[in-house]
């Protein structure tokens, strides 16, 4: 890869500015993920995946079953609790 060549110290500079600007843009988009990730590590934010991903597999077919299933045998369990 051959080197750049300028023609003036204005060039220089213009391109020093553009680096200096994509440094600090790059700085602040490694922040910003750095806090995304701290914010989904919050306990609230782990349990609300969770749930979104029970909700994925409870909205395919097998989930259908399941769907249907669990009152069913919560429903069961509840009647042999009450003893009827």
């Amino acid at each position: 890869m051959e080197p750049k060549k300028y023609s003036s110290y204005a060039e220089i500079e213009l391109e020093l500015e553009i680096l200096k600007l994509e440094r600090e843009l790059n700085l602040q988009k490694i922040i910003l993920d750095v806090e995304k990730t701290k914010e989904s590590l919050l306990p609230k934010n782990i349990i609300k995946s969770f749930l979104g991903d029970y909700k994925s597999i409870l909205s395919n077919s097998s989930g259908m079953i399941l769907n249907i299933a669990i009152p069913l045998l919560i429903n069961r369990l509840t009647k042999r609790k009450r003893g009827d």
